[in-house]
């Protein structure tokens, strides 16, 4: 870490829930987002609708990779800056980063339940 970002020129259209844009050194990253996503044959709201403890996919313990050897990194970088032209970016969606500089650890999460509805007797095309 340490090193200075030169940035010209970035252009960025969209960043939405949970999604980091960043010049500059970071130390820890963590990006989040829940969603849920409901699709109804008939667009009727209930008005409870929401809570994201119901649904076992927002509580559950996410399994963390475990590290199967020690990695041992020298790093030497000749230049102090980390130079960028021209950048554009469309969309920085759902828990996801665009950095430019240094950074630690990242440790990003989405979680999305697709719900769809339909009438009885229905089936999905």
């Amino acid at each position: 870490m340490g090193r200075v970002s030169l940035v010209a020129n970035t252009k960025v259209l969209a960043v939405s829930t949970g999604s980091i844009f960043s010049v500059g050194d970071a130390v820890h990253l963590k990006p989040k987002a829940r969603a849920l996503a409901v699709q109804r044959e008939v667009p009727v709201f209930l008005g409870d609708e929401g809570n994201f403890e119901k649904f076992k996919i927002f509580t559950q313990k996410i399994p963390q990779p475990e590290a199967a050897e020690t990695i041992n990194m020298q790093v030497h970088n000749i230049s102090p800056w980390i130079k960028v032209g021209n950048v554009k970016i469309h969309s920085v969606a759902a828990s996801s980063i665009f950095q430019i500089g240094s950074n630690k650890t990242i440790d990003s999460e989405a979680r999305v339940k697709h719900i769809r509805q339909l009438l009885r007797g229905r089936r999905p095309v």
